[in-house]
């Protein structure tokens, strides 16, 4: 569903940055091998500023209804047990509990469970490659942009002590996905994945209302463009940062991980058309919207900063003052490489000696240009990227349990 527009012009984020981001998006560029950009996809990224999820925000209005006697009123405890059983399973569901399900669970013809499986298993045998890349290139890369980056600053996400709960709870949320089933309809990833999408509206409508976000400069809180562009880090992006750890992804494999993520930006509301089917696709669609951001705000240096600070508050076995610095240390050594120099600028991290970088690489030698290309050895790389998908949620977790936070009206 294409949501309609919320909004008639352009915020002032839009474009503000051509020449700088065009000299950051040239990789892509050549990679796409785009001339030009496509002027109608330019004015669509800057109209997709002011939209946002409208199934979400129809049930996020039915939820802040004041009455709490209007049969209309959608309660957090009806969310969840629509969420566990089904809208049939809540008495007298408000309709727009019930429409919200009806389109979550509506299934598009062009989902395969089948290829969605394939995905989830090539997923999950990046190993902690995937969670290497997704931390470093798509979160804290995505920081030298302004915009969601500010609105994590406005919610707290990503400051002070919630860092590592709110990294945990993305990481919790990227492994669920990946399970076996997991986004067959009573599937954790299928249910964390709806669970998302109603905490995105709710933040949207908060922030649209309350008079603390300037719409003008930044667009809706949580808008069609941010989402659609914070997916194709998870899938583009993730893909071409794996291979520059020296992995080597089929084209097979390439267009079934390509398949579960667009199932899952379908459940989250990113509209249809912005979905895509391949690689060439999104690199495409990722230059888009690269050239079309802002520069980095002034929120982008204390997120990045945050994270990296966070490692040696993770949670270590033992020894955890070293570990921590260790990991800490890493993590600017692999900034280094997938940002370079102008990147830590922006961020104003130290740049650090990409070290850490050849013992992935040499690693990754062994088990993806050797391993991963019999039955055998792609079995043990399962194994292995389970093992790295558990470690790494203790790391985050450590003794609380593994689950998304609570929900808030």
């Amino acid at each position: 569903m294409v949501a309609q527009p919320a909004l008639a012009s352009h915020p002032r984020r839009f474009m503000a940055a051509p020449q700088r981001n065009r000299r950051v998006g040239r990789p892509l560029r050549l990679l796409t091998k785009t001339m030009r950009p496509d002027p109608e996809l330019v004015e669509l990224i800057g109209q997709r500023l002011m939209q946002r999820d409208e199934v979400g925000a129809a049930l996020v209005r039915a939820m802040r209804i004041g009455d709490a006697e209007d049969p209309e009123r959608v309660t957090m405890g009806q969310f969840k047990t629509a969420l566990e059983c089904g809208a049939d399973a809540v008495p007298d569901c408000p309709r727009a509990l019930r429409e919200f399900f009806a389109e979550v669970e509506r299934i598009p013809h062009w989902v395969d469970m089948q290829l969605i499986n394939e995905g989830a298993a090539a997923y999950r045998r990046l190993g902690s490659n995937a969670a290497d890349v997704m931390l470093q290139l798509s979160l804290i890369g995505g920081y030298r942009f302004g915009g969601p980056a500010d609105l994590l600053v406005e919610t707290g996400g990503l400051t002070g002590r919630t860092t590592v709960r709110r990294l945990a709870e993305t990481q919790k949320w990227a492994v669920s996905v990946s399970q076996p089933d997991a986004m067959q309809r009573q599937g954790e990833g299928f249910k964390l994945t709806v669970h998302v999408r109603l905490m995105h509206a709710l933040v949207n409508h908060q922030f649209e209302t309350n008079g603390r976000w300037e719409i003008d400069e930044w667009g809706l809180p949580i808008n069609q463009t941010d989402q659609a562009s914070t997916l194709g880090l998870f899938n583009g992006a993730l893909l071409l940062g794996v291979r520059l750890l020296g992995v080597r992804v089929s084209k097979s494999e390439s267009k079934a991980i390509m398949h579960l993520w667009k199932y899952v930006g379908w459940l989250m509301g990113v509209d249809e058309d912005w979905l895509c089917d391949n690689e060439a696709q999104q690199h495409r669609l990722n230059y888009h919207f690269l050239i079309t951001q802002s520069t980095v705000s002034a929120a982008g240096p204390p997120l990045a900063q945050a994270i990296v600070d966070a490692q040696r508050f993770l949670h270590y076995p033992n020894m955890s003052r070293i570990r921590g610095a260790y990991q800490r240390a890493r993590l600017l050594s692999m900034l280094s490489y997938f940002l370079r120099g102008e990147g830590m600028r922006d961020l104003e991290l130290p740049r650090s000696i990409p070290w850490a970088v050849l013992p992935a690489l040499a690693k990754n030698s062994v088990r993806y240009q050797v391993l991963s290309r019999t039955r055998f050895g792609r079995a043990y790389l399962l194994r292995w990227g389970d093992r790295s998908s558990e470690k790494l949620l203790t790391k985050y977790f450590g003794a609380q349990k593994h689950d998304v936070g609570q929900l808030a009206v």
